[in-house]
């Protein structure tokens, strides 16, 4: 959106809410505390970080607001996480590294942070001003992502802005202002400085690109990008071919998508005595089905971790333990922010097992299905799986035992990868959807042709309520190819290149 809109944007997300300024103490600094306030400011990921031109920006962003005197605001969270080691060589040879250490961005690390979900925690006296009060508290960042509970769980308003932006608003400190308009602060001598004042021009990003960014900063240090550190160079290499696993990891574990395979395929089945997993609605992302960000003390994958020795403080994040299925699937369908329209009035990843309509967690009921023999199936409305392709958006909905989604419409690649994973994409015809046809996802479900299943076959579907009484409704089986018609009958693509190789 154009920056001038920035304000009105943020204002429509508060409407209505309560207004509240909340006293605050912390770090010897005392300020008030309400929706709007920037806690979070990260100059994050290699999407802009690896532009030179942008880089020297906040670089020199930062010089000038130093000279005239402005600070950060107290309740800003920095950071600086270039995707590159060669953005810190020409940051100190352009000298701009000092002024942006004065406004507390600091180097902690390399490579992806807050973008996915490793901003780290907020100070205990702001988190707890934020969660007791419902805060409407806002993150910008240079990253590429910024999902709904993905940046930080007590940051409901996330900005993506370019790195000289993500200084300013760290100097400004708020949403709820026009920053092209509205002073960022006062100068020594008390006088406004507006962001005109201290944004650099083009010809000085340009003057000291030439000077400080040269091709032997990019040659040294991917040349040595292989070395490491003491502690690198010291770790224990395995010896042989394959991989050895290790099963005390909770980083990597070897997953089960191969666990009792036989040698041939068997027949393709209809889906029979299926339950609803979540009744969701639209434009449900990836990040929904799969979150990326951090992982709760007390959702399934935070107790799993905790049961096998693991401390909060060194959970890390799903996005960082991608390799282990079962934070990952317990994870799946647990982003904060998901509302399972099975379950009204909550939010996270809860659902109602049904017969009965227990409240329990989704990956509980998961398992109590799959103890049961009950296959399951999710229920959407359109533009399903957007946002970025996570192939773990498709896994875990399989490993959780979901063999159908049934949609309004589909993101073009989470569709492929529910094929891929050997789950059927189902697709309402146009014009219908879960209100229009009156199914609650109480139903028991039964799908009718998936034996003979072609590209694009027409589908029966069966819903049969608590009463007894059953709709039936046709749905498109989006396997749009004979190919992925040939994965989903071996069970997905992982078993069909598996047997190829056999």
């Amino acid at each position: 959106m154009p920056l001038r809109q920035a304000k009105s944007s943020f204002t429509k997300v508060v409407e209505g809410a309560p207004s509240k300024s909340v006293p605050v103490r912390n770090n010897g600094d005392a300020f008030d505390l309400s929706s709007g306030a920037v806690v979070i400011a990260a100059i994050t990921s290699c999407t802009n970080t690896s532009n030179p031109s942008l880089m020297i920006g906040a670089g020199l962003l930062a010089k000038k607001a130093v000279e005239r005197g402005l600070h950060i605001k107290p309740w800003v969270k920095t950071s600086l996480a270039p995707g590159s080691k060669v953005v810190t060589d020409y940051l100190q040879a352009a000298g701009l590294t000092p002024y942006l250490d004065k406004l507390n961005f600091h180097l902690v690390g390399y490579g992806c942070t807050t973008c996915i979900g490793n901003s780290g925690p907020l100070p205990e006296p702001i988190g707890a001003a934020i969660r007791e009060n419902n805060l409407v508290a806002v993150a910008v960042l240079s990253g590429n992502r910024n999902f709904e509970g993905r940046i930080h769980p007590l940051v409901r308003a996330n900005y993506l802005a370019s790195p000289p932006l993500v200084v300013a608003y760290a100097l400004a400190g708020r949403m709820d202002m026009d920053i092209t308009t509205e002073p960022l602060g006062n100068d020594t001598a008390g006088k406004p400085v507006y962001l005109k004042d201290v944004w650099p021009t083009s010809q000085e990003v340009e003057s000291a690109v030439r000077s400080a960014v040269s091709t032997s900063q990019f040659t040294k240090e991917y040349g040595e990008v292989f070395e490491g550190d003491a502690r690198w160079k010291s770790m224990p290499i395995p010896k042989g071919d394959t991989y050895k696993w290790d099963a005390k990891s909770t980083y990597i574990k070897m997953a089960p998508y191969f666990e009792n395979m036989p040698e041939t395929p068997p027949p393709l089945a209809d889906i029979r005595g299926a339950r609803v997993l979540a009744v969701l609605g639209d434009s449900v992302t990836t990040d929904h089905i799969s979150p990326a960000g951090s992982i709760p003390v007390d959702s399934p994958a935070g107790k799993y971790l905790i049961t096998n020795g693991v401390k909060p403080h060194e959970f890390n994040s799903y996005g960082a333990r991608r390799g282990n299925h079962e934070v990952m699937m317990r994870g799946t369908f647990a982003n904060i922010r998901l509302r399972n329209q099975l379950a009204p009035g909550t939010e996270g990843g809860w659902t109602l097992f049904q017969p009965g309509g227990e409240k329990m967690s989704i990956y509980d009921a998961a398992v109590k299905y799959r103890e049961a023999g009950v296959p399951l199936v999710v229920i959407a409305g359109k533009e399903y799986g957007s946002g970025s392709s996570r192939d773990w958006a498709a896994k875990g909905t399989r490993l959780l035992g979901v063999r159908a989604v049934i949609a309004e419409s589909y993101e073009r690649i989470h569709r492929s990868n529910l094929v891929g994973m050997g789950v059927l994409p189902l697709e309402f015809k146009p014009g219908e959807n879960r209100g229009s046809l009156g199914l609650t996802g109480q139903e028991i479900f039964i799908t009718e042709g998936v034996i003979s299943l072609s590209p694009k076959k027409p589908i029966t579907v069966h819903a049969k309520s608590q009463d007894g009484k059953v709709k039936a409704f046709t749905a498109i089986a989006r396997v749009d190819t004979p190919e992925e018609v040939l994965y989903y009958r071996h069970g997905g693509i992982l078993q069909y290149v598996l047997r190829q190789m056999l």
